[in-house]
């Protein structure tokens, strides 16, 4: 379990049950603790830091890792399992060697730098990024120097790493997200010596979990096998039972998190106040948080998220014939890390008047997005999830990025400039989707949130954040037999089982 950041108070609880419920299977379970050894990690972000020339100057050593260290071991050191720690796993010349490397590159060379098989440049880019909570660098005078401090922290993790491999024989590493620093180190240290890789997240669903093999869920979830899903036998139960599910997305009310307390529903209304016309073609068009999981997807139309907005409103100005309608993601100003380069301010940078047939919803609009897609012809998406809920009420879906609803059979996908604007150029549709491919919109929906995500029985809601905490009765609760999901996850760590829990058979208790 590499947890590393021990003071990441949504993730050391959900590790240390996972760790007891692997010893109670007969697994030996060790845990990897960063001491105090990183100057950079997922824990820090700028916002934090009075100044940024604190965070420069101390990293976090001052503020955050005394606390999270102190977390970490408290945590564990109870369960009496081996635990290893960053600082006897890095030696002085090693830690002169990075600091010398991370000196002397040349800094357009950083993201693509690579040692010992690990691409340590492009965690340390994506934890630049989510440090910043940007999605490009650009108009931060001091990228350069945190970039830098990114980069020594993923070489040190790498140079941790490498020598626990080397020193203890591991079958498998098992820890959260997969990305980052220092965990997309691990993995990307792991894969390269063999070890089996199982990442986890939260996912939206209450008491639940996704878990993937080998790689991060962000691009396992694009890349997952069809057959996992497309011949699940559908009833009118299941149907009911995801279309129910997808209902209550708009409020949020079986879910970890909510956006909004109360949405805009009246499409007339909404239409009156910002001057579109639902009676003529409308497009749908969302857009993500732009530093999140920054990472290279090969089947990206576009560089980057805001590549792909500005060159769709520049396409739009030359189609008057159609409405672009720009739903800005609510989590931009409502998420656990609000970004710092919002979307609409680069939109009106590079756009100081909107073309007339082009209205732009803020991130903190209470303006309903499933009532603003429900008016429109057709959605154009880069990453969201929302694809996979569109796709399901039969609104045909055009995607240029790396959403999970990607290659399924269920949406255009575009690989290139070209071929998205290609797709463009077919709008506005003559229908809605035709009622097979809404059929398996469903299945798929249905394994997707109440397949892929896993329920933990021992994790109960809670307000604030994290959002849950862990409750057990005892350890027999733990052990195999007592909890379906937990048996999914233990069983998919140790032997690489696929992790899908069956509820289709449970219909009756899903919440």
């Amino acid at each position: 379990m590499a947890t590393s950041t021990g003071g990441h108070p949504a993730v050391t609880p959900v590790e240390a049950l996972l760790a007891v419920a692997l010893t109670l299977r007969g697994a030996e379970v060790h845990f990897l603790l960063c001491d105090r050894q990183l100057p950079a990690c997922l824990q820090t972000i700028c916002t934090q830091f009075a100044t940024q020339d604190d965070f420069l100057r101390y990293g976090p050593s001052r503020l955050l890792c005394d606390g999270c260290f102190a977390a970490g071991k408290a945590a564990y050191d109870v369960l009496g399992l081996p635990i290893h720690r960053y600082s006897e796993l890095i030696s002085a010349e090693e830690r002169y060697s990075a600091r010398e490397t991370a000196r002397a590159i040349e800094a357009g060379d950083i993201s693509g730098y690579a040692m010992a098989g690990v691409n340590v440049g492009e965690h340390a880019m994506a934890g630049a990024l989510r440090y910043f909570g940007r999605g490009t660098l650009d108009g931060e005078a001091l990228a350069e120097p945190v970039l830098r401090r990114y980069l020594l922290a993923a070489l040190l993790s790498t140079h941790a790493v490498t020598r626990l491999f080397d020193e203890t024989r591991f079958d498998a590493a098992c820890f959260h997200h997969g990305i980052y620093v220092p965990q997309g180190i691990i993995g990307e240290a792991a894969r390269h010596r063999g070890l089996h890789v199982a990442n986890w997240c939260v996912a939206y669903r209450k008491r639940c979990f996704v878990f993937s093999h080998l790689d991060t869920y962000h691009r396992t979830m694009i890349s997952e096998p069809a057959d996992q899903w497309e011949s699940l036998p559908w009833t009118e139960e299941l149907d009911r039972t995801v279309v129910e599910y997808l209902a209550s997305r708009g409020q949020g009310s079986r879910d970890w998190i909510k956006f909004h307390a109360e949405t805009r529903n009246d499409l007339q209304a909404i239409g009156a106040e910002l001057g579109i016309d639902f009676s003529r073609p409308c497009i749908g068009m969302l857009t993500n948080i732009m530093w999140d999981a920054q990472l290279f997807y090969r089947s990206n139309a576009f560089p980057n998220i805001l590549d792909w907005c500005l060159e769709t409103i520049r396409y739009f100005a030359r189609r008057p014939d159609l409405q672009l309608i720009i739903r800005i993601h609510p989590a931009e100003v409502r998420g656990t890390l609000p970004s710092r380069q919002p979307m609409l301010a680069e939109i009106r940078k590079a756009f100081p008047s909107l073309p007339a047939n082009v209205f732009v919803i803020p991130p903190d609009s209470p303006i309903s997005t499933y009532a603003l897609m429900a008016g429109c012809n057709a959605a154009i998406i880069y990453g969201t999830k929302m694809g996979v809920e569109l796709t399901s009420v039969g609104i045909p879906v055009i995607v240029a990025g790396e959403a999970w609803i990607r290659g399924k059979g269920l949406t255009r996908d575009a690989k290139s400039p070209q071929q998205y604007f290609g797709l463009l150029d077919e709008l506005p549709l003559p229908a809605r989707l035709r009622e097979p491919v809404v059929k398996r919109a469903r299945k798929y929906a249905f394994h997707y949130f109440f397949r892929r995500m896993i329920p933990i029985a021992a994790v109960e809601p809670q307000e604030g954040f994290p959002p849950y905490h862990v409750k057990i009765a005892g350890l027999r609760s733990l052990l195999p037999g007592q909890d379906r999901g937990l048996d999914v996850i233990c069983n998919g760590v140790l032997t690489g089982a696929p992790f899908v829990f069956p509820a289709e058979d449970h219909v009756g208790e899903l919440q």
